[in-house]
């Protein structure tokens, strides 16, 4: 019994990798063309989400600042999920809202992109920070699932949005993570080639 339930989750994860493709790839591609463009010009990606999602932040921005899986110049990137001590002053001076959106205004410039992620779509930190991060005339990278929430209105015709096709979490950030290693490669073959 325990051994199905775990062979299944296989199985839906697969599925929902080859339901997505297709639908992504469009959206990934042009991902990939804002982070170009940013990284080119001396730009900065600012990557922020919650639980799950904050670790998949931190996740790309170790891949950009190390490397993916060739040897290449740093790429300048920051998780905005990782410093205690802004983390905790913002939310108990200001609100848990405003953790990710002051860091966006204090770090971002125009030129610069935003990783918003939120498998809901419906985070209200991350939907402040895209706020902030278009007061800085920032592009936004959007991930999201669950038909893409209050993201869908936040963003603009400028951003980009990759929403994954599926309601359940796990599944959701499962796409997310393959997506940003696709980003991650992307960038790599553009900048170094085949």
């Amino acid at each position: 019994m325990l051994q199905q339930r775990i062979q299944q989750h296989f199985i839906d994860s697969a599925d929902l990798k080859y339901q997505a493709a297709p639908l992504l790839s469009q959206a990934s591609a042009d991902a990939v063309q804002a982070l170009m463009a940013c990284v080119t010009s001396g730009g900065k990606v600012l990557s922020c989400g919650n639980g799950g999602s904050a670790a998949d932040a931190q996740h790309f921005s170790a891949e950009f600042v190390g490397r993916f899986e060739r040897e290449r110049p740093e790429l300048a990137a920051i998780a905005l999920t990782t410093d205690s001590s802004i983390l905790t002053a913002i939310a108990n001076d200001y609100d848990f809202t405003h953790v990710f959106s002051r860091q966006v205004r204090a770090l971002g410039q125009p030129g610069d992109v935003l990783l918003a992620i939120s498998t809901s779509g419906n985070s209200a930190n991350v939907l402040a920070a895209i706020k902030a991060a278009h007061e800085r005339d920032m592009v936004v990278i959007g991930l999201s699932g669950r038909g893409g929430g209050k993201m869908v209105q936040a963003l603009r015709d400028t951003d980009v949005h990759i929403c994954v096709p599926h309601e359940r979490t796990a599944r959701i950030q499962e796409v997310h993570l393959l997506t940003l290693h696709c980003l991650c490669d992307a960038v790599d073959t553009l900048l170094l080639g085949d």
